[in-house]
Parts: C-alpha cells; sequence; structure tokens
C-alpha cells in the first residue's frame, strides 16, 4: 500500500456530534456514521481524532483544472463558460461504474497524485486566468465540506460564481450551509430505483430526491442528470421515471441529462450505452412535458442544441463540451420571441484566452500533438514553468479544412502548474497541438467523455475506440 501522507493532518469537520466515551457521530450525510476513537467514516475522510471529528482531506486536490460549464451537465447557465474544477478525495458512495474511482475511494489514492490548495490559492487561480465559474465536482464535493463551504465563501465575496456537481447523498443540515455560497447544483440522480441504489452506489434514493428539491426551493438552479447505464438503467422506464420527479417534485424548465455511461472500475465487462437507446430516453422526456431534454457524452447528434421550448428557435449549438449561443439574450430569453429560455447568464458573460495568428518568430518551442481517435475526442493538457520569470504557453486546434487556426496565449507564472480541457468542437477538427517554450514542460492525458480522474497520459492510452483508455481497476489490490 502506497504511503498516505494526505491523511496525517486533519481539520475540524462541521456537522459533529459527541457522543460518551469520546465516540462522535457526522451528520454530513445521511449515513450520520458513528465513530469511534481512531476509526474512520464509510467515506475513509472523516475519522475520529481524539474524541473530535476531523476532515482529513481538506486542501488536499487532484489538479486544478479548466474546463467548460459543459463538462458538469450544465447546460443552462452561462452556456460556454469556463470554469475552475476543482475534486478532491473520498465519496459518500462506491458506485460500481465509478468513472472517478482512484480518488473517491480513498484507499486507491497515492501521494503523487494529490495537489494542496488554501482557499485563496484557489481563488488566486481562477482570478490570474478570468475564470468567473469554480467548479466543485469529480470525485463528490460532498465529502470536502469544509473546504468548499469556506472557499465558496471567498469566491462569492470575489463576483465568482459557485458550481456544485454531486451525486447529493448529503444531509439537510449539510445542504443548509451549502445554500448561501452555492449557486448552481448539477445533480446526478443514478435511478428512481431504490433497490439500484442500494445494491449499485451502496446508499440509498430518497435523501438525494429529498436533497435536489431542498435547493430547488431555495430558488437556486438545479439541472439533474441520470447516468444510462448498458442493459441495466438505458431503458424507457428510467428515462420515464426521473423525468416524472422532475415534474412533480422541481418543474419542467429543469434541464434533464440522460448521459452516455462507458465502462470502468467493476463494471468494465459491459459496452458504451447505444446512442438509439439515449435518443429514446430523450424522447420520453420529451413527450412527458419537459421543456429542455438532453443528451450527454454523445457527438454529432441534434440532441445537444437548446431550441425555443416555445417558437423552437435555434438558440445554442453545442458540439461535445463547446457551446455557441445564437439566440439568447443577456437576459436569458429567446432573441426570437422573447419567452424566457431558462437561462442564466453571468454578467458580462465568459471571458476566453487572447490568440495570436502565428508562434512569435524565433521562439524555440517544443510543439505536441495530439490526435483524436475513436470515443477519444478530449485532453487534459498539463503546463508547468519550471523558469523564475513568467511564460507564455500556446495552444489550437488542427482542423482538415483550415490552416493557420489561430493559437491561444496561456500566461504561467514562474514555478505555476496549470491543466485545462481541450475537447474536440468542430467536425472537421483532428487534434490540438500544445506549444510550450524552454523553461516549461507539458503532458496530454486522455479523457473519456466528460472530464474525470484518473487519467492516463496519451502514450500510454488504448487505441480502441470503444475502450476507456484509463487505468484499469484491479480487484486484487
Amino acid at each position: 500500500m502506497a504511503d498516505k501522507k494526505w491523511q496525517e493532518i486533519g481539520y475540524p469537520a462541521r456537522l459533529e456530534e459527541r457522543l460518551p466515551d469520546d465516540v462522535v457521530r457526522c451528520h454530513l450525510s445521511p449515513r450520520n456514521c458513528k465513530i469511534r476513537p481512531g476509526q474512520h467514516g464509510f467515506c475513509m475522510v472523516r475519522a475520529n481524532r481524539d474524541g473530535r471529528l476531523v476532515s482529513l482531506n481538506y486542501g488536499r486536490s487532484v489538479h486544478a483544472t479548466e474546463e467548460t460549464i459543459e463538462t458538469e451537465a450544465v447546460f443552462h447557465y452561462e452556456p460556454g463558460a469556463r470554469i475552475l474544477s476543482m475534486g478532491n478525495i473520498g465519496c459518500m458512495l462506491n458506485c460500481d461504474y465509478c468513472h472517478n474511482w482512484k480518488t473517491s475511494q480513498a484507499k486507491y489514492v497515492e501521494d503523487k497524485d494529490v495537489f494542496y490548495y488554501s482557499p485563496q490559492e484557489v481563488i488566486d487561480i481562477a482570478k490570474r486566468h478570468d475564470i468567473k465559474v469554480i467548479s466543485w465536482t469529480y470525485n463528490d464535493p460532498v465529502v470536502w465540506h469544509e473546504f468548499v463551504v469556506e472557499t465558496a465563501a471567498l469566491a462569492k465575496e470575489a463576483g465568482i460564481v459557485n458550481l456544485y456537481k454531486s451525486a447529493f447523498f448529503i444531509s439537510p443540515e449539510a445542504i443548509e450551509e451549502l445554500i448561501p455560497v452555492i449557486d448552481i447544483f448539477s445533480v446526478s440522480i443514478k435511478s428512481i430505483d431504490p433497490k439500484y441504489y442500494r445494491k449499485i452506489t451502496k446508499g440509498w434514493l430518497e435523501p438525494v430526491l429529498d436533497g435536489t428539491e431542498q435547493v430547488y426551493r431555495a430558488g437556486k438552479h438545479v439541472e439533474v442528470s441520470t447516468l444510462m447505464v448498458t442493459d441495466l438503467s438505458d431503458d424507457e422506464k428510467t428515462a420515464y421515471d426521473v423525468g416524472k420527479f422532475v415534474l412533480d417534485r422541481l418543474g419542467p424548465e429543469v434541464p434533464t441529462h440522460y448521459v452516455r455511461f462507458h465502462p470502468d472500475y467493476k463494471m468494465t465487462d459491459s459496452i458504451r450505452t447505444p446512442v438509439e437507446r439515449l435518443e429514446a430516453a430523450r424522447r420520453v422526456g420529451l413527450d412527458m412535458g419537459l421543456r429542455h431534454v438532453y443528451l450527454g457524452n454523445v457527438y454529432d447528434t441534434e440532441s445537444t442544441n437548446t431550441r425555443c421550448h416555445n417558437c423552437q428557435e435555434l438558440q445554442i449549438t453545442r458540439y461535445g463540451l463547446n457551446a455557441r449561443l445564437l439566440g439568447v439574450n443577456e437576459e436569458g430569453a429567446c432573441t426570437n420571441c422573447g419567452a424566457d429560455a431558462n437561462i442564466r447568464r453571468i454578467p458580462g458573460g465568459s471571458t476566453f484566452p487572447p490568440t495570436v495568428n502565428e508562434l512569435p518568430p524565433g521562439g524555440d518551442f517544443d510543439v505536441a500533438d495530439f490526435d483524436w481517435y475513436g470515443d477519444v475526442r478530449a485532453l487534459h493538457v498539463q503546463v508547468r514553468n519550471d523558469s523564475a520569470e513568467t511564460k507564455q504557453v500556446y495552444y489550437r486546434r488542427n482542423r482538415s479544412s483550415t490552416s493557420g487556426t489561430p493559437w491561444s496565449v496561456l500566461r504561467l507564472q514562474p514555478q505555476e502548474s496549470y491543466r485545462f480541457i481541450a475537447a474536440k468542437s468542430e467536425l472537421d477538427e483532428l487534434g490540438v497541438a500544445v506549444a510550450v517554450p524552454q523553461g516549461c514542460t507539458s503532458s496530454l492525458h486522455q479523457v473519456f467523455d466528460r472530464a474525470h480522474f484518473p487519467t492516463t497520459e496519451a502514450d500510454n492510452g488504448s487505441l480502441n475506440a470503444d475502450i476507456t483508455p484509463l487505468p484499469l481497476f484491479d480487484s486484487r489490490r
């Protein structure tokens, strides 16, 4: 077993109940874990140290990563916005198909994969790169409660939006602490079948539904997604049950996403969800009266675009994780008929890095190219400035029909490490290129569908179009 230095220092935890004999009860999740001295809760990152409840993952994170808001199954809040994704260690569930198993299950976490951030450092990264949304995501932000609440409060003071992407197995008390600081809740509802929840996720259903309704009634922006697992939950009944929950307990305007599954963790003996089943699920949702129903983890389909629910005008086109606004004004209304598009905007809109047509003349750049293949159409690019001066890194899209595609410019402070996603944005796009100057290094990490951890460096990935290009789970560990 690898060293676990990341869990040596505990941070005072919220939602603690002190019991006799130095026992504590954690009221963060519906489990209400009763923890004896020296023991951990189910999540393995909340523990009893000397009779007090502590968090072992405060400030412990995977690499902060710039992505787009669409990676979080959020289509109706500043579409196309750049976000700073922050993920941590541990989880209050243990889903058999988890795409983030190497960080969600704390026993598999290795010190080399852990990065350390203070709340102010997270805010500084977002401000330095002019990112207006911080996303609490990946494994699940519930078990990072103290760090999320404290950092999100700082973000809010700085005018930064907070997005909470979660399976939402969380207590009502914890939700009340989130409501003042979180703007967007993207909730992953695995199924509406209680038996499914118990067997596949190791949690239970009703707290998830109650919590989703709680944030919706509080006036927060809510979007709902469901992973349609091949031959398990990719049928029309699942689509109907999810849609019924949205209609009965939320509202028809709540965007609902039916998401394509890829085999992972303990469920590798399967195939990706057939797209025709996803299209059928979407039709079920629309026929029920849901206004905005989307497919996730798919390309080359109209089912990711947004049309006005009133006049059917095309408002937003999407390709993969990229969005283009066509018919929505700054107030989130249809530019054709004026109907509310149920889209919230950030004042001033999102910002994007500057571009140049050519690399600076005379520069000594190391250029790396990656070509899209099969269903691998996204990449995490990690770059580091090892020098003592500010450097500029460049990256661009390689397309078949154009030449001289502009280079985006990324400024790195001395010793700064930065990670960002590049996802296929056009049908004719072949891949991406990254140019780093002397004193900087880069590595490319394949991402299958939406952003996740772990990732695999490009040179080590599979070239099979339907096989996850990720580390495989070994049940003998």
